[in-house]
């Protein structure tokens, strides 16, 4: 190591405006104690995508941020700004977040000597090429990491079972920052009427990517009778993806046209859930949901299906109500539930703020992740020191 802080580098490749990874790895190393780490966030940016928003979020922020530009997917030419980028800022650890940087991270240690480490978000993309060929190729190659970061026991079990060491596999749940999501008294009325809706009106919020992973499809179908009972009941859906026109479809043929709303992609999350009396989500499959961690800090109930570390973050009747994935029935029971049964939803919101206002808050995250950083520099040093080869060597 070069000095008494560690140097790390933040590696993701992602198109657009990204997910719940990107809140984690910019929001995180926000709060990275600078006395004992030095973190440049890198991200790899295609040149053909023309909506591209990581940088315009990084810019809000107190971090160090670059990009390497590529002209394709499988640009050689990112590799020399890549190893210069590394040896220029005397770089300890690559920390790489995606199966493309998972291999670049590789490459990079055993051409420079830096430590690989990487965080599993989890696997959620539907096409055939990324179902059957780079997710379980990806899978493998994480078992040549030292160390991987799961963000649910799921994702750790799932990496296990394709050959990486459970020693070696790290839980470590996405967090928070609570004082940046929480309800602010008065601002209930406003948000209302900015998004059309009338004071008297109940607010079902939804968040995510408009894609299969999130079953918006489904929400719609237990949406649609609570809504035929309640003439005031609305459902608001943010976000935008390949689906929206089969959603808007879908929407019309149910009848919802009055009370369903596609707001669109918005970075105000935490200031539209003023405007939610109640989240729902409706996920086949997650990894660590941040939606769901948005909601547990803005106080807001929350009905979600028990899918990934769903349950790691929010315990069911505790912190919110769980239901099983695919149960149209059972998601619209407990909507129906937090509707009519005001006491019992302050009860679990009370205790979802009080979680992320400590386990799951940034900067508890971030403290085990630099506990990690400092673990994996012992390693590295105590094999170098009795003539070993590294494991990912």
């Amino acid at each position: 190591m070069t000095s008494n802080r560690l140097s790390i580098l933040e590696l993701r490749s992602v198109r657009g405006t990204g997910g719940g990874p990107e809140k984690t790895i910019l929001l995180g190393t926000e709060c990275t104690d600078r006395t004992r780490f030095a973190v440049t966030v890198c991200y790899l940016r295609d040149l053909r995508d023309p909506v591209f928003g990581i940088d315009e979020r990084a810019s809000q922020l107190n971090i160090d941020y670059v990009e390497v530009h590529e002209r394709h997917s499988f640009d050689p030419g990112i590799w020399k700004p890549l190893a210069s980028l590394v040896r220029d800022r005397r770089i300890d650890i690559v920390h790489s977040h995606d199966y493309k940087t998972d291999l670049l991270g590789l490459l990079l240690a055993r051409r420079t000597g830096v430590i690989p480490l990487s965080t599993a978000h989890g696997w959620t993309g539907q096409s055939a090429r990324e179902r059957y060929l780079y997710y379980p190729a990806g899978k493998r190659l994480l078992a040549r990491f030292p160390r991987v970061i799961a963000v649910s026991s799921d994702i750790k079990n799932e990496l296990v079972r394709h050959g990486m060491r459970e020693d070696r596999v790290t839980v470590i749940l996405n967090g928070i920052n609570p004082d940046v999501f929480r309800r602010i008294d008065g601002r209930d009325a406003i948000v209302r009427r900015e998004l059309g809706l009338d004071p008297t009106d109940v607010v079902i919020g939804a968040v995510g990517r408009l894609e299969r992973q999130k079953r918006f499809d489904l929400l719609l179908e237990a949406f649609a009778p609570l809504a035929r009972t309640r003439p005031t009941l609305r459902l608001v859906i943010v976000g935008d993806g390949s689906l929206r026109g089969e959603l808007a479809a879908r929407i019309a043929a149910l009848g919802l046209g009055q009370s369903c709303t596609l707001l669109g992609h918005r970075l105000d999350i935490a200031d539209l859930h003023h405007g939610f009396d109640l989240f729902a989500q409706a996920s086949e499959y997650e990894g660590t949901p941040n939606a769901v961690l948005e909601a547990m800090a803005m106080s807001t109930p929350i009905v979600a299906t028990d899918v990934g570390g769903t349950g790691e973050l929010a315990a069911h009747d505790i912190h919110a109500l769980l239901v099983l994935p695919q149960d149209v029935r059972g998601l619209q029971a407990a909507m129906q539930r937090v509707l009519d049964d005001g006491s019992g939803a302050r009860l679990r919101v009370a205790a979802a703020r009080r979680r992320v206002e400590t386990e799951l808050s940034f900067q508890a995250r971030t403290r085990r992740l630099e506990q990690v950083y400092e673990e994996l520099a012992r390693e590295h040093r105590e094999v170098k020191a009795i003539g070993g080869v590294p494991h990912h060597a």
